[in-house]
């Protein structure tokens, strides 16, 4: 017959196993949420780092308008691809909220952060393709040339510190100013109301940014109307010089000293300068430089 001071030790014994037993399962499930968290953090850092890479491609996109649209084509294709990664990364960080894990030492980001970039990559790479159809167009159809249209474009870019694709209002003045336009400075909380004329084409909304595309289209707008402007001019001349000719003589030009003074003398397609000629294609174009 056992003795009954031995049932408290078997009692003792018995919690201390199921003590140790929930232990154990204990240890398991975090060494199992820890896993999950690596895992997630290990996408979800990839991912990050993949659209930062991307955005900077993308904004820093060269060559011709041509080859610049069928690059954003093929990026913005691949970002469309990439949602399926998104998708694994917010089921790891589903099954993480199932199993009540309410932090990840191992990354910063989370399933709605990066959801949220991914979507404005996209909008980035759509807007940029309608910037750059844009361009070609007004190229095509206006007479802007490319080499103009680049100009514009990689100002924007100069200014665009955080490659979001769009400058707030500040960043848009000293993109003006640096392109040769003539603003006034003034005071901080001072009107401003030439800028301000500006802001109510390309930001009616004051919405506090203007976006690539409303830049490219305001640059256009301008230089459309220089060209114009440019072509009248060439063609005033063009009505002066007798036969047609690419140049007007001193004689023809008797009442325009100013003209005479600032216009070069035309020379030929040898490079040989023609006696009492000037090149008013060239002196019309010069006035209307940004």
């Amino acid at each position: 017959m056992m003795p009954i001071t031995s049932f408290p030790c078997l009692k003792l014994s018995f919690i201390s196993q199921e003590r140790e037993l929930e232990l154990q399962k204990e240890q398991r499930r975090q060494e199992e949420n820890d896993k999950l968290r690596q895992e997630f953090a290990q996408h979800a850092n990839a991912f990050h780092q993949w659209i930062q890479e991307t955005r900077s491609c993308m904004v820093e996109e060269s060559g011709t308008l041509e080859s610049q649209l069928e690059a954003t084509k093929r990026k913005h294709q691949e970002i469309r691809a990439m949602r399926s990664q998104l998708k694994k990364i917010e089921d790891l960080g589903a099954a993480m909220e199932e199993a009540l894990i309410l932090d990840n030492k191992y990354t910063e980001h989370s399933t709605v952060g990066l959801a949220q970039q991914w979507d404005q990559l996209d909008q980035l790479g759509m807007r940029m393709q309608h910037n750059l159809e844009q361009q070609i167009q007004a190229r095509n159809t206006t007479g802007v040339t490319e080499e103009a249209l680049k100009e514009f474009s990689m100002m924007f870019k100069h200014f665009d510190k955080d490659k979001s694709g769009r400058l707030n209002h500040q960043e848009f003045k000293s993109c003006l100013r640096s392109l040769g336009y003539d603003l006034p400075m003034v005071e901080e909380g001072e009107p401003d109301p030439e800028f301000e004329s500006i802001l109510d084409t390309v930001d009616p909304n004051r919405d506090g940014h203007v976006s690539l595309q409303e830049y490219m289209a305001f640059m256009i707008s301008r230089e459309t109307e220089n060209v114009k402007s440019s072509e009248e001019i060439e063609s005033a001349f063009r009505a002066l010089s007798s036969e047609g000719k690419p140049y007007v003589t001193k004689e023809e030009l008797y009442q325009a000293d100013y003209c005479i003074s600032h216009m070069k003398p035309y020379m030929d397609g040898k490079g040989r300068e023609l006696p009492s000629a000037y090149d008013y294609i060239e002196f019309t174009r010069s006035l209307f430089v940004n």
